[in-house]
């Protein structure tokens, strides 16, 4: 697979993949600041739940190793405040909160300056390694599901370049490819901004895996004559009764294989599970800059002064997924019953 990094740390500064030029380039952007890092976040730079949250503690991290003095109380006061800013960046991902809350409760268990930068380190760096081995488990649960030969179909980017390594929806994939096994992917094209043209089957392609790229119109047609086995998306966030909010679009394909018999899966680490808001109806919805539907490729390409709504992501209702596959195991049927005790399971030791 692709050993390509979308985020990593270099103490003095953060390198972002910036994924809005791929394929066409692969560009890193060095941030020596929270507000580079907030812009990266903000511009869909770094994008995908996981990769976000890397991102803003990372920045956190180069923030803490730039702080100029040791007060320590001071240190605390600035620390809140580029927490609080670089959680403005996006609102729907928790991962993004889930993060920052990480670092910055471990900087407060310090005594000193130097003792809470290290800790912030320390704690950025363990989110990053947690992950990989999170969607590692994730794509071996998700393999349970799947047998030789499958076809599945998926939107947006859940994949390496979203996450530590592997991915969540894309997991399975990856491993079937170090297993041995066959399977084979549709790619819908995600509007408006292409993340599955363009990231998805640029990835895919990387790793040599069979992938064909379709436009999101076409999703029904497709799963009804391709042979499509599964769907499988990843989450930016889920409900506690399994409400599911994910890129916009995924909410058709579910209604879609609803009707024609095919399983609709949910990757979620157990770090997108937010137990505190109990339905999808509570999940804040990012709307973006009406530009990005009413241009293409930098030309107008819609009349001027049209209305536009452009939401980010939308939310599936749980009694349309079949089952969310985290890195604890696959929770079916009673969501509410179920997601609490996946995230509080201990998490298993994963040797590299």
């Amino acid at each position: 697979m692709t050993t390509v990094l979308s985020v990593e740390y270099r103490r003095d500064h953060v390198l972002i993949l910036d994924q809005t030029l791929l394929p066409q380039q692969q560009h890193f952007i060095r941030c020596t600041t929270t507000k580079e890092v907030w812009e990266c976040i903000h511009a869909l730079k770094v994008r995908g739940a996981p990769a976000i949250g890397m991102a803003a503690a990372f920045g956190l991290a180069v923030w803490a190793n730039r702080f100029p003095g040791l007060n320590f109380s001071d240190f605390l006061v600035k620390l809140e405040q580029e927490h609080r800013f670089l959680a403005s960046s996006r609102p729907t991902a928790v991962n993004l909160f889930w993060a920052l809350e990480r670092v910055t409760a471990a900087a407060k268990k310090a005594s000193s300056v130097p003792e809470a930068v290290q800790a912030i380190e320390n704690e950025a760096m363990q989110i990053q390694q947690e992950d990989e081995a999170v969607c590692r488990k994730i794509g071996e649960h998700a393999l349970e599901l799947l047998k030789d030969g499958d076809t599945i179909l998926t939107i947006c980017n859940a994949g390496a370049i979203a996450t530590a390594r592997y991915g969540t929806a894309l997991a399975p994939m990856h491993l079937a490819k170090e297993y041995g096994k066959q399977l084979s992917a549709y790619a819908c094209e995600t509007r408006p901004l292409l993340q599955g043209g363009r990231l998805t089957t640029w990835e895919l392609l990387q790793a040599g895996i069979d992938v064909t790229l379709i436009t999101d119109n076409m999703s029904a047609h497709t799963m009804r004559t391709k042979g499509i086995s599964a769907v499988i998306v990843g989450c930016d966030r889920v409900a506690a009764n399994g409400d599911t909010a994910n890129k916009i679009g995924t909410f058709g394909l579910a209604l879609q294989a609803r009707a024609l018999n095919i399983p609709f899966y949910v990757a979620a680490p157990t770090s997108t599970i937010d137990l505190k808001t109990p339905s999808g109806e509570e999940i804040p919805i990012e709307e973006r800059n009406p530009e990005e539907v009413t241009h293409f490729g930098g030309k107008r390409i819609a009349p001027e002064g049209v209305k536009v709504f452009n939401p980010a992501f939308d939310v599936t209702p749980h009694e349309y997924i079949t089952a969310i596959i985290t890195e604890n195991g696959i929770a079916h049927g009673d969501y509410a019953r179920e997601l609490p005790r996946l995230v509080n399971q201990e998490k298993a030791v994963i040797k590299k």
